[in-house]
C-alpha cells in the first residue's frame, strides 16, 4: 500500500548533513543518509506535455510507474481563466518559474505580458545564485529553449540549450532526439541541474484523446525515452558518488476526448512524481502543486529563493495545516450536482481546537456550504465552474470555506452568516505577533468578510476587512498584543446572501 503523507517531510539528506556537521546524534544517520548527505546533489526535471496520471498508470509505462513505486506521486488542479488558460504557455512557465501566472504573466500561448525578467526559470536562478553549477534544458516546443518571439522559457544564461521544431505530426520523430541528446548528456557531461521536455503524449492527446488507446501506446512510447534518460543518470561514471532527485511533471490534461485550455478538471489536472533522498517510496501527497517543482529542483542544489516563488520545496518540513488533518473525514456530495458522485471532498466538522458559529445562520440551503465548510479545490470548484473557483492557486489540500452564492441555490430562510474561530494561542503581552494565511476573497455589495481578534476572551475587534476582490493572496497582519494579555483567539465572519465567497487556509500565528 502506498505511504499517504498529510503534510511534507523533512529532506534526510538536509537531516543527514546537519547531524553530520554538528556530530549530535550521528550515531542515528543510517550509512544510506550519510552517504547522500556527502554526495554531489543533482536534479533532473522531466516534462511530459499533456500528460494524464490515470493514464500514465494504465499505460505500460514500466519507467513512469517504477518511479511512483520508489519515490512519491501528487496529484494538483491548475488554475483557469482569467489567471490562466489550461495550455502549455502558462503551464511551462508556472513550472519553470515556480510562481503562479498573476506573477509571471503568461495567460497563454501568446505570452503576452511574460515577466521573465522579474521571475526568472530555475535554471537560470542557479545560474545567478552560483555560476559554476552547470544547467541544462532541452525541448522540441520551441518557446520552452529557442529564442523565437515567444520564448525562451529558460533563459539564455542556461549554460546548454537543446531546441528542435516539434508539431502534432513531428513530436513522434523530435521526441526521440531530444532523448537521446539528453541521454549523452546526463551520461557523459556534468550537468547539476536539466530539463529535459517530450512532447508526444499531448499531440496523441489532441489528436485521439485522452481516453483512446493510441494515448495509452504513445505514453508506453515516452515512457521507453524516460527510461533512456534514467539509465544515463544511472550509467554516469560518478552516479556513486552523486545524490540526484528526478523530477516528472506535466503542463495542463486532457479531456477524454481530446483538448484543453478550459476549467474542466480533467483539462485542470496536473502531478508531481518526485524520486530522492528522503522521499519515501509509494508516498502520496495532496499537498504539492506545479510551482513546487522549480522550488525543489532549486533547493537540491543549494539555491534558496526565500519568498521570491510561490513554491515549496517537497522536501520541505511540514507545516502543520490544520485543515489538512481534515482530509479522512471528507464526504461526498449531498446537494450539489455538478460534481462527481465519487469525489469526497467536504466537511462541516473542524479541526481539533477549531469551531463554527453558526447561531446567526439562515436555515436550508445547499448542505455542503450551510455555514463554514472544510473543503478540497476539485469538490470546490466543481461546484461552479468558471466564477474564479479555480483561481484559489495558494491555498493547499484542504482549505476553509464559505461560499453564500452556491448556498443560496437550494431553498432557505434567513442569510448567510457564519464565523470560523481558531482555537486560543499563547501570547505574551507588550510583543507583537504575525497573523498569517492562504485567501482568496471574491467581492459583491452586501456582503462582509472580517478578521476579528479577541484577547483573554474579550470583546472581538476587527482587524481586517474585505472591501474589494482579494484573488489568491497571502496574507500578513501584524498584531499588537495588548498589556497583560496571555491569548488571542482570532475569528473569520463572512455574511451574505446570493453573494460571492472566501476561503482561507494555513493560518498560522508566528
Amino acid at each position: 500500500m502506498p505511504t499517504v503523507l498529510s503534510g511534507r517531510t523533512l529532506a534526510v539528506a538536509a537531516t543527514a548533513t546537519a547531524l553530520l556537521a554538528t556530530g549530535i546524534g550521528a550515531h542515528a544517520a543510517t550509512a544510506d543518509e550519510a552517504a547522500a548527505a556527502a554526495a554531489v546533489n543533482k536534479v533532473l526535471v522531466i516534462g511530459l506535455d499533456g500528460a494524464v496520471l490515470d493514464r500514465v498508470k494504465a499505460a505500460n509505462a514500466p519507467h513512469l510507474n517504477g518511479l511512483m513505486a520508489q519515490g512519491l506521486t501528487a496529484r494538483s488542479t491548475l488554475y483557469a481563466n482569467p489567471m490562466g488558460a489550461t495550455s502549455s504557455g502558462p503551464g511551462w512557465s508556472t513550472i519553470a518559474t515556480g510562481v503562479w501566472p498573476d506573477k509571471h504573466g503568461v495567460k497563454d500561448n501568446s505570452f503576452t505580458g511574460k515577466n521573465y525578467t522579474a521571475y526568472p526559470d530555475f535554471l537560470t536562478r542557479i545560474e545567478n545564485a552560483n555560476p559554476a553549477l552547470n544547467t541544462y534544458a532541452a525541448a522540441d516546443w520551441e518557446p520552452i529553449t529557442s529564442t523565437d518571439q515567444n520564448g525562451p522559457i529558460f533563459s539564455a544564461k542556461v549554460d546548454k540549450r537543446l531546441s528542435l521544431k516539434g508539431d502534432r505530426d513531428g513530436y513522434r520523430n523530435e521526441d526521440p532526439k531530444i532523448a537521446a541528446a539528453a541521454a549523452a548528456e546526463l551520461r557523459d557531461q556534468n550537468p547539476d541541474a536539466a530539463f529535459v521536455y517530450l512532447g508526444e503524449i499531448d499531440a496523441a492527446g489532441h489528436s485521439y484523446g485522452a481516453a483512446s488507446q493510441q494515448y495509452l501506446d504513445t505514453v508506453a512510447r515516452v515512457d521507453v525515452l524516460v527510461g533512456q534518460l534514467l539509465t544515463a543518470v544511472q550509467n554516469r561514471p560518478t552516479y556513486a558518488q552523486e545524490n540526484w532527485k528526478v523530477l516528472v511533471t506535466t503542463d495542463h490534461g486532457h479531456t477524454n476526448s481530446g483538448g484543453h485550455g478550459g476549467s474542466t478538471i480533467q483539462e485542470r489536472g496536473t502531478f508531481v512524481i518526485a524520486k530522492g533522498a528522503g522521499i519515501p517510496a509509494g508516498s502520496v501527497r495532496n499537498d504539492v502543486k506545479l510551482v513546487d517543482v522549480a522550488a525543489t529542483a532549486l533547493a537540491q542544489v543549494g539555491v534558496n529563493p526565500g519568498s521570491a516563488i510561490d513554491g515549496i520545496s517537497v522536501d520541505a518540513p511540514d507545516d502543520g495545516d490544520a485543515f489538512d488533518t481534515l482530509r479522512p473525514n471528507l464526504q461526498a456530495r449531498v446537494d450539489e450536482t455538478g460534481i462527481p458522485a465519487g469525489t469526497k471532498g467536504f466537511t462541516h466538522t473542524p479541526p481539533a481546537g477549531w469551531s463554527v458559529d453558526n447561531s446567526k445562520m439562515g436555515t436550508g440551503g445547499v448542505t455542503e456550504w450551510a455555514g463554514w465548510a472544510f473543503a478540497t479545490d476539485e469538490f470546490w470548484s466543481q461546484a461552479q465552474r468558471d466564477q474564479w473557483r479555480e483561481l484559489n492557486v495558494r491555498s493547499r489540500d484542504v482549505f476553509a470555506v464559505a461560499d453564500s452564492d452556491e448556498w443560496d441555490d437550494k431553498s432557505h430562510t434567513g442569510s448567510y452568516d457564519s464565523t470560523l474561530i481558531t482555537p486560543k494561542w499563547a501570547v505574551t503581552g507588550g510583543t507583537t505577533k504575525n497573523l498569517t494565511f492562504q485567501t482568496h476573497y471574491r467581492q459583491e455589495a452586501g456582503q462582509t468578510a472580517q478578521v476579528l481578534v479577541s484577547y483573554n476572551g474579550g470583546t472581538p475587534a476587527v482587524v481586517k476587512s474585505y472591501t474589494a476582490d482579494a484573488v489568491a493572496r497571502s496574507e500578513s497582519i501584524a498584531l499588537q498584543v495588548p498589556a497583560g494579555a496571555t491569548d488571542v483567539q482570532v475569528r473569520f465572519r463572512y455574511t451574505g446572501s446570493n453573494n460571492w465567497y472566501w476561503t482561507v487556509d494555513n493560518v498560522k500565528l508566528g
